[in-house]
């Protein structure tokens, strides 16, 4: 059985920004991508409400490792209220987005994903044996790995959506 890891929990937030929605979701796709990690999207939903439209997106991103690892990120992005505004900006007109965005990252290390050691009850003791004692430096090292990639993947939404708002201003 495959065994999860929770190494952190993130959040990136932006109360009533500018933004261009569609760039900012290809933006975080193509970053995630670009670090070799597959997505999958699980859910994508969005309402219309009165102050504007409410968009829930949750993607799951895993890297290979090895046979053994796999690195596995949980992201789920929420945006509140937003709407469409355009704004002049340099002689030009550009149509954005106005809205609160919250993502979400939940980031795990992913043990044992193709439950090769479910085959019988000696061979999950000997997993355990195997984490705890042989490959506990390994999995600490991956762990910091993970860590840091995604507080990356999370300063890296941030500073988009700082210079979007401030593009626009």
């Amino acid at each position: 059985m495959v065994e999860f890891d929770k190494v952190t929990s993130l959040m990136v937030r932006q109360k009533a920004g500018l933004f261009d929605f569609k760039e900012f979701y290809a933006f975080m796709y193509r970053w995630l991508t670009s670090e070799e990690y597959t997505v999958d999207e699980k859910e994508y939903t969005e309402k219309i409400k009165p102050h504007g439209k409410e968009i829930f997106i949750e993607w799951r991103a895993r890297r290979r490792i090895s046979d053994y690892f796999r690195f596995y990120l949980q992201v789920t992005i929420s945006v509140l209220g937003m709407t469409d505004v355009e704004v002049a900006k340099g002689g030009g007109k550009f149509k954005l987005n106005r809205g609160e965005v919250r993502v979400d990252i939940n980031v795990f290390l992913e043990k044992d994903y193709e439950s090769r050691w479910e085959t019988s009850p000696t061979a999950k003791f000997m997993r355990g044996v195997y984490d705890r004692y042989v490959i506990r430096g390994r999995i600490l090292q991956y762990e910091i790995k993970l860590r840091d990639e995604a507080v990356n993947f999370s300063e890296q939404i941030k500073a988009y959506l700082a210079l979007e708002a401030r593009k626009f201003a």
